[in-house]
């Protein structure tokens, strides 16, 4: 099976629509921004937005054709205690809606699809003090690479072994790998994987993605 390799690089370009990690979700009208339960005295709190991508810009690496080659993928996950840049002041503390090593609760993340690119709109998530809340949008390429690369990617195999057997018949349909710049760090050398079987991507079955957090 097939992966792909996602590259990122720091851009001024605009990149409203177009494959982009962090930055602000371009949603089509009707669909919700993802939220987290928090407690009943300040509500909810919104998922952190991690990447969209144009699933045009697959088609020609997708060789297994398992993933739709039309519309926008997009992927949230409550991540920001692992990115230094939008967490620093409390990196290191632990509170009961931290997702750790292993199995992440389904409130912890999401993944939607829209078959779509038209009527997109920006969802702004703000911080306390009105800002802009993610880190600033950057440009996506891709290429091909190995099936159980290191990589951040699509597709194909988890990198850890131990996460291929703790979810028989899924592929990793979005890894994470930990990122300098970013200061985007999980533990000792962590890897997050959006798992899915290939039965329910071709079925479009998001809704059935699980999260793995696995440290090397």
């Amino acid at each position: 099976m097939n992966s792909i390799k996602i590259n990122y690089q720091e851009t001024d370009d605009d990149l409203f629509g177009k494959s982009k990690f962090w930055g602000q979700a371009d949603l089509p009208e009707g669909m919700a921004y993802p939220m987290m339960p928090y407690d009943d005295e300040f509500g909810d709190d919104p998922l952190t937005f991690v990447c969209q991508i144009r699933c045009s810009d697959l088609a020609s690496y997708d060789t297994n054709d398992l993933l739709p080659h039309k519309g926008i993928l997009y992927f949230f996950a409550a991540i920001d205690r692992y990115v230094g840049a939008l967490h620093e002041d409390d990196y290191e503390d632990d509170n009961i809606y931290h997702n750790g090593m292993g199995e992440w609760s389904e409130e912890a993340f999401k993944v939607l699809y829209s078959p779509t690119e038209e009527n997109l709109h920006v969802h702004t998530i703000t911080g306390e003090d009105g800002e802009p809340y993610n880190l600033p949008a950057e440009k996506i390429t891709f290429e091909a690479c190995d099936c159980a690369s290191l990589d951040t990617k699509l597709l194909g195999r988890p990198f850890e072994i131990e996460v291929e057997q703790e979810f028989p018949g899924h592929i990793s349909l979005l890894q994470l790998w930990e990122e300098d710049r970013w200061r985007f760090f999980m533990y000792d050398c962590g890897i997050i994987n959006f798992l899915i079987t290939p039965e329910d991507l071709k079925a479009l079955r998001f809704d059935r993605v699980k999260v793995y957090l696995h440290s090397c």
